[in-house]
């Protein structure tokens, strides 16, 4: 697969990381990231009081630069030791490891912040930590994952969910449905639209100029010429012609058990893989760690880590941020290259 690389002379503005479900390790690895020396400036975002806290618990002596309102790029501090944050004041206090629905609408506004900095321009984009579903929900607000409640608040038609580790990049059809309903949702409007928007992203957001994408079977052995299943036949073929008459270079149906090896792999830029196990279970166990969460189809760059909220590691200090650091990492890739273009 082609590899990523920036363009360079150009800054655009700090990113914002919002430290995601307070009780988990989120503003651990936040914390744990201001320690060091930063080339990219970003602005951490969430209640600056639990933040204090949970450094003291860690016991990390990071200096908060608290805001409540829009940080300017110069004010956003990349010295280690250091992390400029603006404030979004939790409803009751943290306990490491203990999920409070009553913080859920705090958790939302964080991300809000995030978004309408973006939208407006003060951030080149937007990082998240991980958030717990469950106690959103559980908070009575219906939510299905930062993906869904993004699109809605950028009103976009549909967004993409894209897996990154390394050169290795998988996209998903449907996302966050039981297994029993991803059949009925394999519309030709929808894989069209998400096809296209993976085609769009890989060339204006990666900078590829003639993308090459492989497009998964649903069924085993891509439906065994209809005996395992028509929707390869009825479905996905169809649309993938008529994307391939348009000029995009696609490949596929492809059988999933067997699309995901080298000879494949390294004819293609990304691969369409038409629900969540099917195509994350590869790409995790190639880099899980490391593996960045991208949502295409907005208006501004969002990346986030490849990882749940791992409440049971929260305030022990040894939560691994390297998927973080991958997500700040390509983060500021992307947005160079966006802001360059």
């Amino acid at each position: 697969m082609t590899k990523l690389s920036s363009k360079s002379g150009s800054e655009p503005a700090p990113l914002a990381i919002t430290v995601g479900e307070p009780a988990g390790i989120g503003p651990d690895l936040v914390l744990q990231l201001a320690m060091e020396t930063r080339t990219q400036p970003w602005i951490g975002i969430g209640d600056a009081q639990m933040l204090a806290e949970r450094a003291r618990r860690l016991g990390l002596s990071v200096r908060l630069d608290v805001s409540s309102g829009p940080v300017s790029t110069a004010s956003a501090s990349t010295e280690a030791g250091v992390l400029s944050v603006i404030h979004v004041p939790l409803a009751v206090p943290v306990q490491p490891g203990r999920l409070e629905p009553a913080n859920a609408l705090a958790i939302l506004q964080s991300l809000d912040v995030a978004i309408e900095g973006c939208l407006s321009g003060r951030f080149g984009g937007m990082v998240t930590a991980p958030l717990q579903k469950s106690v959103i929900n559980d908070a009575g607000i219906p939510f299905s994952g930062h993906t869904e409640y993004l699109q809605g608040k950028c009103g976009v038609p549909d967004v993409v969910m894209l897996l990154v580790a390394g050169t290795l990049r998988v996209a998903l059809a449907t996302t966050h449905l039981p297994l029993r309903e991803v059949a009925d949702a394999i519309k030709p409007a929808l894989l069209t639209r998400r096809i296209r928007i993976l085609w769009e992203s890989l060339k204006g957001q990666f900078g590829i100029k003639n993308p090459r994408i492989l497009v998964a079977g649903l069924n085993p052995h891509a439906g065994e010429g209809g005996h395992l299943g028509r929707e390869e036949i009825e479905v996905i073929t169809p649309v993938v012609n008529r994307l391939r008459a348009e000029g995009m270079d696609l490949k596929g149906p492809l059988p999933a058990d067997t699309l995901f090896v080298p000879r494949f792999l390294d004819q293609c830029d990304a691969v369409m893989a038409m629900y969540h196990d099917q195509g994350l279970p590869v790409l995790k166990h190639a880099g899980f760690g490391e593996a960045v969460n991208v949502t295409l189809g907005l208006p501004f760059v969002r990346t986030s880590v490849d990882h749940g909220t791992a409440l049971d590691l929260a305030a022990l200090g040894t939560a691994d941020p390297g998927s973080l650091v991958a997500a700040i990492d390509l983060a500021t890739v992307l947005s160079r290259w966006q802001h360059a273009r």
